[in-house]
Parts: C-alpha cells; structure tokens; sequence
C-alpha cells in the first residue's frame, strides 16, 4: 500500500470516512517543541490494515474536523506506541483524549518484551521488518517535506495495525487479554494531560532556557 498525503479538508474527510470503517487504527505525530509549553503539531499519521496516510496539520486552510471525529469514535481503537506526547497534544488541541486507545509499548512490556521497548526494535521482534533510520531530529515544520522523511514519518504508523493484532494475539493466548485496562484507562483520562498554571510556567522556564 502506497501512502496518500493529505493537504485538504475534502481529501481528510474521505480518509477518516475509510478509516472509520475499520475497528483499529495506527496513529503517530511529529511535533516541534518550541518556546512555549505547547508542542506545535506538524504531522499525523495513520494507518488501518488496509492503506496507510499523512495528514499535514500545517496545510493552507485545512480543516482538521475530521480527524478529530475520528480520534473520538468510540467502535475504532487508536493505536499508538509510547502515546503519551501525541494523545497530550491531541487533547491540547481539542479538549478531548482520543479513545479508546492502545499503547503498543505497554503491551509489549506485559507479553514479554523489555521494559519500554521501542519501536523499531518491536516492529523487528513481532514482524520481523527492520526500520530505516535517520530522520529522528529532523525539522517537522519545514516545508516541503522532502520523500525520506515523509517515507520515515509513514513507517511510524503504517505497522501498528499490525503489531497490535500479534500483541492481542499473544496476551490472549496467555489469558491477559483484559490486564492492561487500567492502564489504558489512564491514558484515556484527561487529568493525565491537565497541568496546573505553576507546573506549565516551569516547563516554558525550562524550554526558554534550553533554546
């Protein structure tokens, strides 16, 4: 399945129509801290067993409505890997925590995997498929995104469908299909996310003094 990269609001709402279709979906951003507390959204990626896409956030006029009906559908389970970042700016931006959701690092942990795995290490331990490397550091915000990144901004999401499907598999088979509840019930709430006036005024302190 090759990419599509959606740049417009027609294009977004037909995406998230398709995606809604599915009962799971692989979700991935990438963000720029800049100097305030608030990351600056520049791509999400999703992906169903089917095909696979890059919204640009940053995109003239784009509306991202859709997007967001689709991260709080409740019959579609979001799929991410140490989610924590991308589900804070997701209700940042709405108000809302996309749920219900699945954190592929926090299964891993409970089927036998090391203790906040990451994920190209887990997509080569469950699928057997090596990740290319390389544009961790990159500038998100830029544009045009050149193809290598947009190939490694894609590969974050595309198999996540995946993994989830042998991660469900293997705790099933174990009988800890309903363990990891809690957890997610945890990254579901939004009091995860909220932050009071003191705690925000020390991480902006902190990231002006960083720059």
């Amino acid at each position: 399945m090759e990419p599509v990269y959606v740049t417009d609001t027609a294009a977004l709402r037909a995406l998230c129509d398709r995606l809604r279709r599915s009962d799971v979906v692989g979700i991935d951003t990438e963000f720029m801290r800049e100097r305030t507390y608030y990351a600056k959204l520049c791509l999400v990626q999703v992906a169903s067993r089917e095909e696979a896409a890059l919204i640009d956030p940053l995109a003239p006029g784009i509306d991202l409505a859709p997007l967001d009906e689709l991260l709080a559908d409740p019959d579609v389970v979001k799929i991410l890997h140490a989610g924590t970042q991308d589900l804070e700016i997701f209700f940042q931006r709405t108000g809302r925590v996309p749920a219900p959701v699945f954190d592929t690092q926090v299964a891993a942990t409970l089927a036998g995997y090391p203790t906040q795995v990451g994920y190209a290490a887990l997509v080569h331990g469950a699928l057997g498929i090596t990740l290319a490397k390389g544009e961790q550091f990159t500038d998100w915000a830029r544009r045009p995104l050149s193809d290598r990144q947009l190939t490694y901004a894609e590969a974050d999401a595309r198999h996540l469908p995946a993994v989830h499907d042998r991660l469900v598999a293997a705790l099933e088979s174990e009988g800890r299909g309903g363990w990891l509840a809690d957890d997610f019930a945890r990254l579901e709430d939004p009091a995860t996310y909220t932050v009071v006036p003191e705690e925000q005024y020390r991480r902006v302190k902190r990231a002006s003094a960083s720059a």
